[in-house]
């Protein structure tokens, strides 16, 4: 079984890893889809978040890293994905995830998503929290792995 991981993942955090690879434990394939959103300006570029889930995950077998543009459930059928992958962090988001889904789900009956709690450990994490605690120089070695981890020190040593 294939399943699709979308996610603007900027950064990817540990909670994101989680996720990754639990679901590549019960589903075998797993593909993380990295959007590239031109609504958004993210902090790092797409080829570079990219190659940070790529030696995040260069341990786990068949995971794969791609970029997309457009519609998730679009970029799924191209792929011939089973499922999409959702996680969800707190109750807060499920309303959010639901209604995401619903979405995928009218415009492709095909397809359905899962959503998978991620570990409580991470449960608090986000990109955004993330990335606020390593502008102001705060430990993120438990929150994010360690090319990422490594980047955003660069990052924001140089601003």
């Amino acid at each position: 079984m294939k399943i699709l991981y979308p996610g603007t993942f900027d950064p990817l955090t540990n909670g994101h890893l989680d996720l990754i690879e639990r679901s590549q434990k019960i589903f075998g394939n797993v593909i993380v889809a990295v959007l590239e959103n031109t609504n958004k300006t993210p902090t790092f570029k797409l080829e570079q978040r990219i190659k940070q889930i790529k030696d995040s995950t260069n341990h786990l077998k068949n995971t794969n890293v791609i970029s997309y543009n457009g519609l998730t459930v679009d970029c799924a059928n191209e792929l011939n994905a089973d499922l999409i992958l959702r996680g969800l962090r707190a109750m807060s988001d499920f309303e959010y995830e639901l209604q995401i889904s619903h979405t995928n789900k009218s415009l492709n009956k095909q397809i359905e998503t899962i959503f998978l709690s991620t570990d409580t450990n991470f449960s608090f994490l986000s990109s955004s929290l993330v990335k606020e605690v390593a502008k102001f120089n705060g430990e993120i070695k438990h929150m994010v792995p360690p090319p990422v981890e490594k980047d955003l020190r660069e990052y924001f040593s140089g601003i």
